[in-house]
């Protein structure tokens, strides 16, 4: 990756590629990300939807843990059970800090290394946060290798109904993976096979591929995914709309230090192993306060919730939220109209007073009361492959 002299972004292996499909480039987390290509959003998320959309996300962090200790080394950092992870199966984790609030959301899965000399832990962490989460992980030094392999990889994400079938027509047994599961696998191709690492997850709610792959080999597998008719390229605002109505935390805005895993709604993501009465429980950053929450629901004093418009109205991130008394019931985290859905749909935190099924709340848009329900989420059913 190269950084461009006049603004100072960081550039991913795809820059090049973005401007030659006429991607309009905006600053992303210090990069030059492409926001949409010619045929717009919409289009965009529309295609993801019912075909296939590759999207550039080499912005991520990509990091591996080394080492006999590296799973319970990464346990004190994390609320997640680590060491049961078998080789091959990815979770999703959360860095959480003493008051129980998230530091970041990452993806972890055990994998072989790429030179066969053992087992790593193979983490992809957010844009945003990466700075911080590898001087986080490097505290763990002591107990096992913290390895960077960026900048030298790129990460793409292949998303959509169609996307793993169309893949497999190029190596067949990425069908054989199911949601949350990665291989090595070779993709035949002109000048030499491309070694990647995929797994079938991404951040869509749609079935797919996020592939990390070597810089050097990133465009040559970009233009091969391009060329096969089901695919277009996919930007950010589309990537944003896609996992708003999957109900997806984007970090920064629904999850933050000052929102609590309970409060986030991703309890699920704590394996009872490491809750009160599990064989490892605790021993994470917040524990006192994430554990107690738990088992006492009613300390959390927010929870996140989904929000559907009533009218047209788009109501974006900050909007205020009133009940019909008026009194103040909480904040939307992240919003937008939503294609898929057909309306305006919102993420929101609110006391949990307000957190109410089928309650309406008031959003308030330059001086107007926009009338929203609350919906469970997620707003477009998840369509995961899970065998």
């Amino acid at each position: 990756m190269s950084h461009s002299a006049d603004s100072e972004l960081i550039l991913t292996p795809l820059h090049a590629l973005h401007l030659e499909l006429g991607a309009r480039m905006v600053p992303f987390a210090g990069y030059a990300m492409p926001v949409q290509y010619p045929k717009g959003i919409l289009a965009e998320h529309l295609h993801t939807r019912q075909s296939a959309g590759l999207f550039d996300i080499s912005h991520m962090g990509q990091v591996a843990l080394r080492g006999d200790d590296a799973a319970a080394a990464l346990e004190t950092l994390v609320p997640m059970d680590i060491q049961g992870l078998p080789e091959g199966k990815q979770r999703y984790a959360l860095f959480t800090n003493e008051q129980g609030g998230v530091l970041d959301d990452l993806m972890v899965i055990p994998r072989q290394r790429a030179d066969g000399a053992g087992q790593e832990l193979f983490l992809i962490v957010n844009a945003a946060c990466k700075v911080q989460d590898v001087a986080l992980l490097q505290t763990l030094s002591d107990r096992c290798e913290v390895v960077l392999p960026l900048p030298e990889q790129a990460l793409l994400a292949l998303q959509g109904p169609q996307a793993v079938q169309t893949f497999a027509r190029l190596v067949p047994e990425a069908a054989d993976l199911v949601f949350m599961t990665g291989r090595w696998m070779d993709v035949p191709a002109e000048g030499g096979a491309i070694r990647i690492f995929a797994t079938r997850s991404g951040y869509t709610g749609e079935d797919g591929l996020e592939i990390s792959v070597a810089a050097a080999d990133a465009l040559r597998l970009a233009r091969l995914l391009l060329s096969l008719p089901e695919v277009e390229p996919i930007g950010l605002g589309a990537r944003d709309t896609l996992r708003l109505e999957a109900g997806l935390c984007l970090y920064g805005h629904d999850i933050d230090t000052s929102t609590t895993p309970v409060e986030a709604g991703l309890t699920w993501a704590i394996q009872k192993v490491r809750r009160n009465g599990g064989a490892r429980a605790g021993g994470f950053p917040g524990a006192e306060v994430i554990l107690a929450q738990i088992d006492q629901p009613n300390l959390a004093p927010r929870r996140r919730i989904g929000l559907i418009g009533l009218d047209r109205t788009p109501v974006r991130e900050g909007a205020e939220l009133l009940a019909a008394d008026g009194r103040a019931a909480g904040r939307v985290s992240s919003g937008s109209f939503a294609p898929s859905a057909g309306g305006p749909v919102a993420m929101a935190y609110v006391a949990a007073e307000f957190a109410v099924p089928a309650g309406t709340l008031y959003a308030q848009v330059r001086g107007r009361a926009v009338p929203m329900q609350l919906q469970p989420m997620p707003f477009v059913p998840h369509r995961y492959w899970r065998g």
